[in-house]
């Protein structure tokens, strides 16, 4: 068998395709840990947030194109692919992880499994 007869999966072809790693701020709670993806020109039809057994993928595509009846003449943005990975800790809950997008800034809020949140334990006399 030759190479050209391989198939090549899909997601393996996005995996080997250029991207952007987007910049992201990481803030930690008690309730969870909440991350901010900054992703200019990424329209919410083309982002994709999965949770994959342990791992957090993002990916998005961005459109740069001229407007109609423009030349583009110089190009300094070449890529147009973001994606990037997160592995999750076992006391996060990733049944119920939540985005929201607004202005190019993607928000993944993480929530702690309840048995991992910090608790108040009592203390009794005797």
């Amino acid at each position: 068998m030759n190479d050209s007869s391989k198939q090549v999966h899909p997601q393996e072809v996005r995996q080997s395709e250029p991207a952007l790693t987007p910049a992201v701020d990481v803030i930690e709670t008690p309730e969870g840990i909440t991350l901010w993806l900054d992703m200019p020109g990424v329209p919410k039809e083309s982002l994709q947030v999965r949770v994959d057994n342990d791992a957090l993928n993002i990916e998005g595509s961005a459109n740069f194109a001229a407007p109609p009846g423009l030349e583009q003449i110089y190009v300094e943005q070449r890529l147009t692919r973001y994606r990037r990975s997160f592995t999750l800790s076992r006391e996060l809950d990733a049944g119920r992880v939540e985005a929201s997008f607004k202005d190019g800034v993607l928000c993944v809020k993480l929530p702690r499994a309840e048995a991992a949140r910090p608790r108040r334990v009592e203390v009794r006399m005797g």
